[in-house]
C-alpha cells in the first residue's frame, strides 16, 4: 500500500477503506458523516481505533468492522486508504505520521498541531511519505468563502477596512471534565493548547485569515493577544486576538466560551462602503450597504460538523438600502480527500493552508498564562449538565470589537488589561 497515485487521473470506483481514530465526543459527528458517505457507496469504515470498543448499537449500519487500540497496526491489517483522526491535540503528530508511514492519506481534526515545530514536523513527514492530509476547518468548506472573496474582488463593499470575527458561546463545567486534556495548556510535559481560540471558536479564525488570502505561514503579524479565562482551567476561555496580514489587513477575533447568551459566530469583511457578514456554521452570508449591526441568533448545538449541500439566496430591503442574504452550499472535507486520494482534486484545507492559524497557535502557546478574571467580573448559573460561568458585558465587547476591529481593552472593559500591563488593586 503506497497511497500515492493521488492525481494520475484514474478514477477507483470500489469505496476506500477509512479508519476512524476517536470515535466518541466529537467523533461521533464523524462517524455520522462517515456512514452517510458509505451509504453513497464512496468509503466503508474498515476500522475503529478507540480506547474502549464501541458497541454494536454505536456501529449500527457498519457491519462489524475491526477494533483496536492500536492504530498501526489497524491500518495495516484493514488495508485503509483513508484514517479520520479525531483525537487528542497532543496526539495528533504522532498518529497522523503514523498513518502516514504506511501511506495512509488523514483527514486530521483541528487544531493541525499544539506548536508551531509539530507543524513542521507534520509537514516534513507528509511530504517524505508523499501522503495527503486535509485538516478538519468544516467552514472552509463552505461554497461561501469563495464567494465572498469574489464579491470583495469585484468592489461589492468598497475597499477592505478589515475583517472582524466573534463567537460567543457557552460551555459549563462538563466541557473542562469530559477529558484530561481538555481547557489545558500542558499535560505531562506535552503541549496541548486547548484554549477558546485554538480549538472550539479556532474556526472563527482560520475562517477570516482564508477570506482574507491570508492562510499561509508567512501571511501574519503583529500579533497581540488579550487572554482571560473565568473558568478554573489554564488555558483560555475568553480571548481576542488583533493581527496584521502581508495584505495589510486588519484582523481581529474576539471569542468566548462564557457568554450570557450563546450565538451563531460569525465573520465580518468591513468595506468602505459597506459590509459582509458570514455565519459560517451556517453558511449564510449578509451584504448590507448600510450601516448595521450584524444579527445574533442562538445556536444550541455549538458543534462544527458536515452541513448539507444548498444554495439559495434573497434580496431583502431592510429599509437602509437594499440587503442580498445567500445560504451557500458546503463540501464536505471527506467527500473532497476521497476526490484528491481518487482523481486529485485539490484540497480545500491542505496543512500549508493552516500556516497563518499555526502562527497564532504558537503565539497562544508561547504567551502568558491567560489572566484570571476577578470574582467579580463573573457570576455563576446553571448550565445544560452544570454549573457554568459568565462573564459580565462579554456577548457586547465580542460583538464591538468585530464590529469596531478593537481588543477588549481598547472597548475599555475594565477587566482588561493590554499585553505587558498589570492590573492596578
Amino acid at each position: 500500500m503506497t497511497g500515492r497515485t493521488e492525481g494520475t487521473g484514474e478514477r477507483e470506483t470500489a469505496p476506500l477503506p477509512v479508519v476512524l481514530a476517536g470515535a466518541r465526543g466529537h467523533g461521533r459527528s464523524h462517524l455520522v458523516n462517515i456512514r452517510r458517505i458509505q451509504e453513497a457507496g464512496l468509503v466503508r469504515l474498515a476500522g475503529v481505533c478507540e480506547l474502549s470498543p464501541l458497541s454494536p448499537a454505536e456501529l449500527a449500519g457498519f457491519g462489524e468492522p475491526e477494533q483496536s487500540t492500536d492504530l498501526g497496526g489497524l491500518l495495516e491489517r484493514t488495508g485503509a486508504r483513508i484514517a479520520v483522526i479525531c483525537t487528542p491535540i497532543h496526539t495528533h503528530t504522532e498518529l497522523a505520521l503514523t498513518a502516514a508511514e504506511r501511506g495512509v492519506h488523514t483527514l486530521l481534526e483541528k487544531p493541525t498541531t499544539p506548536s508551531y515545530a509539530e507543524y513542521e514536523r507534520l509537514l516534513a513527514g507528509l511530504a517524505g511519505h508523499g501522503t495527503a492530509c486535509q485538516v478538519g476547518f468544516q467552514s472552509l468548506g463552505s461554497h461561501a468563502v469563495e464567494a465572498i472573496r469574489e464579491l470583495v474582488a469585484s468592489g461589492a463593499i468598497g475597499a477592505v477596512r478589515g475583517i472582524g470575527a466573534a463567537g460567543a458561546w457557552a460551555r459549563d463545567e462538563t466541557y473542562y471534565a469530559r477529558a484530561p486534556w481538555a481547557g489545558r495548556r500542558t499535560l505531562d510535559g506535552r503541549d496541548v493548547v486547548d484554549g477558546v481560540l485554538t480549538n472550539p471558536l479556532a474556526h472563527a479564525l482560520a475562517t477570516a485569515l482564508r477570506i482574507d488570502g491570508s492562510d499561509l505561514a508567512g501571511d501574519v503579524g503583529g500579533i497581540v493577544l488579550e487572554q482571560f479565562r473565568a473558568n478554573d482551567i489554564e488555558a483560555d476561555d475568553t480571548t481576542c486576538l488583533k493581527l496584521t496580514t502581508r495584505r495589510g489587513t486588519p484582523v481581529t477575533v474576539a471569542v468566548t466560551l462564557c457568554a450570557e447568551r450563546a450565538g451563531e459566530p460569525y465573520v465580518v469583511v468591513h468595506g468602505e462602503r459597506g459590509r459582509i457578514t458570514f455565519w459560517y456554521k451556517q453558511d449564510r452570508v449578509v451584504v448590507r450597504r448600510a450601516d448595521r449591526a450584524p444579527e445574533r441568533e442562538p445556536d444550541r448545538a455549538q458543534e462544527e460538523g458536515p452541513a448539507p449541500d444548498r444554495d439559495q439566496g434573497r434580496d431583502r430591503d431592510q429599509g437602509r438600502g437594499q440587503d442580498q442574504e445567500v445560504v451557500h452550499g458546503r463540501t464536505d472535507l471527506l467527500e473532497n480527500l476521497v476526490g484528491h486520494v481518487r482523481a486529485g482534486e485539490p484540497l480545500l484545507v491542505p496543512p500549508e493552508r493552516t500556516g497563518a492559524f499555526m502562527r497564532v497557535v504558537e503565539a497562544v502557546r508561547t504567551a502568558p498564562v491567560p489572566t484570571r478574571l476577578p470574582a467579580d467580573a463573573w457570576y455563576a448559573e446553571p448550565g445544560e449538565r452544570a454549573p457554568r460561568r459568565v462573564v459580565k458585558g462579554v456577548d457586547a465587547l465580542v460583538e464591538a470589537s468585530a464590529r469596531t476591529l478593537a481588543t477588549f481593552s481598547e472597548l475599555g472593559a475594565d477587566w482588561a488589561v493590554p499585553p505587558g500591563e498589570t492590573r492596578r488593586r
